[in-house]
C-alpha cells in the first residue's frame, strides 16, 4: 500500500478504504494522505483475496509495510486468527490504531518502526505475510530474505508480494515458488509458496 499521487484528493488530507469481504464487509475506514501511501485498490484486493481464500481463515498474519492497514484488515475480516501490523510512518501508524479501535479488533498487534529492523525481533511465526513496500527502495527482496533467515514462517506459509512492474528477476529465498502472478497497471502481484 504505497506510492502514486491521486488527483482530486480530499481537502482534509484523508480518505477511506473499504473492506470488500467477510465479517466487516462494506465497512469504510479512514486513511490519511501520507506521502508514498498507495492503498491497494478494491480490484486488486478482490483478486488477491480470491488467491488467498484457502490461506486466510485461522491464519497468523503479518502485514509488513501496513500503510493504511487495508490488507491486514481485509484478512481480519476473513477470519484470520491474528494480524500483526508494522508501519514506519507515525501518521499512518496512528490511523491504523484508530481503525483497530473502530473495528474493536482485539486480535491485533501494531508495531511502529522500520520493518527491516522489526522483523528480526519478532517472536511469532506466521502463516500469511503481506509485503507491499514503498516502491523503488529495494525493500521487497530484503524483506523476503529476512522472513526466511529469521525463521518467521510456519510450514506451508504463503507470502503476498506487491512490487513495481519494472522490478523483474526477483531473487527469492531458496525453495520459494511463485504460485500466482498478475500485472495490475504499474503493479505486479505475486503469491509465493515459501517451502
Amino acid at each position: 500500500m504505497r506510492s502514486h499521487k491521486q488527483k482530486n484528493k480530499p481537502t482534509n488530507n484523508s480518505g477511506q478504504i473499504r473492506i470488500i469481504g467477510g465479517k466487516f464487509r462494506s465497512r469504510k475506514l479512514k486513511v490519511h494522505d501520507v506521502e508514498g501511501l498507495r492503498p491497494t485498490t478494491d480490484r486488486v484486493k478482490e483478486t488477491v483475496f480470491n488467491w488467498l481464500m484457502p490461506y486466510t481463515s485461522n491464519a497468523n498474519v503479518l502485514d509488513c509495510f501496513a500503510g493504511s492497514g487495508g490488507l491486514g484488515f481485509e484478512a481480519l475480516s476473513r477470519y484470520a486468527d491474528k494480524v500483526t501490523f508494522i508501519e514506519l510512518d507515525a501518521t499512518a501508524h496512528r490511523q491504523i490504531a484508530e481503525n483497530i479501535n473502530v473495528l474493536k479488533a482485539e486480535n491485533t498487534t501494531l508495531k511502529h518502526g522500520n520493518s527491516l529492523e522489526v522483523l528480526p525481533k519478532l517472536a511469532d511465526k506466521f502463516d500469511l505475510v503481506f509485503i507491499d513496500p514503498p516502491f523503488r527502495k529495494n525493500l521487497a527482496e530484503k524483506t523476503c530474505h529476512l522472513l526466511a533467515d529469521n525463521n518467521l514462517l510456519n510450514n506451508d506459509a504463503v507470502v503476498y508480494l506487491e512490487v513495481e512492474k519494472e522490478l523483474v528477476n526477483l531473487n527469492f529465498p531458496d525453495g520459494w515458488q511463485i504460485l500466482k502472478e498478475k500485472n495490475f497497471g504499474q503493479v505486479t502481484s505475486y503469491l509465493l509458496a515459501t517451502k
